[in-house]
């Protein structure tokens, strides 16, 4: 069983976790990200670290091949919005649900393909991981199925980070975030709001 620094759900390209790399450089490091142009950017941003493994698959409650939806390359750039390439998800109407006057992305805008998902414990278990000290989820509103889905009487984690702004839909808090905050309270985390869109959870 292996100890990991950090475990990152959801990476993108890797061009903001730098600062969380140099961090954690030297321990073990896993990278999930399911979008096919943003692995490529990934492998290429971090290859200069050792010990980083980069999975390929998506993470959520069940198992199997499911299908997933993203912005395609090309029409990031006709949006004009950086961050379009981060918004990929089991849920297509979720993209487009962040259209407004100035990203005005329409299904023509959004790829469809069938990719692997992975439980949390699927994860776990592929990397022998015994504990992690950071296990940072950003997935656009499927953070609730992952955290709802880790037994935290198997693993030990330190710290978590997620983004709680699509918990209970597009831009919507509700009874998932009141439920994921009382689990992660009942496991002895403490919880802090960090800024508008992410939680930390440390444990005690």
């Amino acid at each position: 069983m292996n100890d990991f620094g950090l475990v990152v759900i959801g990476a993108h390209s890797g061009t903001w976790l730098i600062s969380l790399l140099e961090k954690y450089n030297g321990k073990n490091i896993l990278l999930v990200e399911p979008v096919p142009y943003n692995i490529k950017e990934l492998i290429k941003n971090t290859s200069k670290y050792k010990n980083i493994n980069i999975e390929t698959s998506a993470v959520s409650r069940k198992k199997g091949t499911q299908k997933f939806y993203f912005v395609k390359p090309e029409s990031i750039t006709k949006l004009g919005k950086h961050w379009a390439g981060g918004i990929g998800s089991f849920d297509k109407q979720h993209i487009l649900n962040h259209a407004n006057k100035r990203f005005t992305v329409t299904d023509s805008d959004i790829e469809e393909v069938e990719i692997q998902y992975l439980t949390f414990l699927d994860l776990i278990e592929k990397y022998s991981i015994f504990s992690i000290d950071l296990l940072q989820i950003d997935v656009e509103g499927a953070e609730f199925e992952i955290l709802d889905s880790i037994d935290f009487k198997k693993i030990l984690i330190k710290k978590i980070i997620f983004e709680f702004k699509h918990f209970d839909g597009t831009f919507k808090e509700g009874p998932k975030l009141k439920l994921i905050k009382e689990k992660l309270i009942s496991s002895n985390y403490s919880i802090t709001q960090i800024d508008k869109e992410n939680i930390l959870a440390e444990k005690k």
